[in-house]
């Protein structure tokens, strides 16, 4: 008979087992969306729309796999908030995400992305009327200061340091969009649940996408394209979209939102690594020290006295997807 202590200790192994495949899967994402782009010449919009248009039985999965005796029914209110939920999460943020990575590397993009703690911090001050203390901006110096040492040297190699600026500006705005997405979370989440409203949000960015791509893009061009794009997009969907969000919840449920979300940390470095085996980007000490000083900025952000303090259902979006 197994006693408490070496089931929990099961429980733990389990849980972080989980937590690294999520952050494993959402850092693949980025690397998926640069061998999409070398396969064929595909714009942002038609990888998005093969990205959602995959995932959207994979979300409706997600919600029927969430259900519930104890559900609360979704009121009007609730529905125009999901709805909000999906165009700034998988819509917006991801759109500009895709347009960003036609110019700039893997590594970069998910510095970037990883900065989004920074701005969840400051429209939570804007909204609360508050002002950062000293620790606060000294962690947010230290992400800043990181993330310009990478984007220069990225100028510097890669050369055309307008495409570079223009694809880091697009970025930016992803992560924008994604604070403003991870703040409404928490409105929500309480009601919904966090695996429910993952599958509902997604699924209401993936009808967006997919309106989007059917008003302005090239239908005829998807029967065209190469399998190479198609494996890529049924991997991103699959691996970097869905299923990190349940393996999230299952490391969650084993060892506690705080400690599953401390693994979100893993995305940079991880993104970095894969980046350099799949797609030949070089790992340079520039990107290191950056990376380092953009990790360690953000750790000390989680313990600043302004920070934002999520429910602890909410922290299943920590990850960004």
């Amino acid at each position: 008979m197994n006693s408490p202590t070496s089931f929990y200790q099961r429980s733990l192994r389990n849980g972080v087992f989980f937590a690294v495949l999520s952050a494993t899967g959402f850092s693949l994402k980025a690397v998926f969306v640069k061998l999409s782009y070398a396969a064929a010449p595909v714009d942002a919009v038609t990888v998005l729309a093969i990205r959602m248009g995959l995932a959207l039985p994979l979300f409706l999965w997600l919600i029927w796999l969430s259900r519930s005796p104890e559900q609360a029914r979704l009121t009007l209110a609730d529905g125009v908030r999901i709805l909000l939920l999906g165009l700034f999460g998988y819509y917006l943020s991801s759109l500009f995400d895709f347009y960003g990575l036609e110019y700039i590397s893997a590594g970069l993009e998910r510095l970037i992305l990883f900065t989004y703690p920074t701005l969840v911090l400051l429209l939570q001050m804007a909204v609360n009327r508050e002002r950062p203390d000293s620790r606060t901006l000294v962690a947010m110096g230290l992400c800043y200061l990181g993330l310009g040492i990478a984007l220069v040297h990225d100028i510097r190699v890669e050369g055309g340091h307008g495409q570079t600026l223009l694809g880091a500006l697009w970025v930016f705005a992803s992560a924008v969009t994604y604070a403003l997405y991870y703040m409404g979370t928490a409105a929500v989440v309480r009601r919904v649940g966090s695996m429910r409203l993952a599958g509902l949000a997604g699924g209401a960015s993936s009808v967006m996408v997919l309106i989007h791509y059917a008003v302005s893009g090239n239908v005829q061009q998807l029967a065209s394209l190469p399998g190479a794009v198609w494996v890529h997009g049924s991997l991103m969907a699959l691996i970097s979209t869905v299923l990190p969000i349940y393996w999230m919840a299952l490391a969650i449920q084993r060892m506690g939102a705080t400690h599953a979300a401390a693994f979100g940390n893993l995305g940079p470095v991880l993104t970095v690594f894969a980046s350099w085996a799949l797609l030949g980007e070089a790992i340079t000490v520039y990107q290191i020290a950056g990376l380092a000083l953009v990790l360690f900025g953000v750790s000390r952000l989680s313990g600043a006295k302004a920070a934002p303090q999520p429910a602890p259902s909410s922290r299943l979006r920590i990850a960004k997807p």
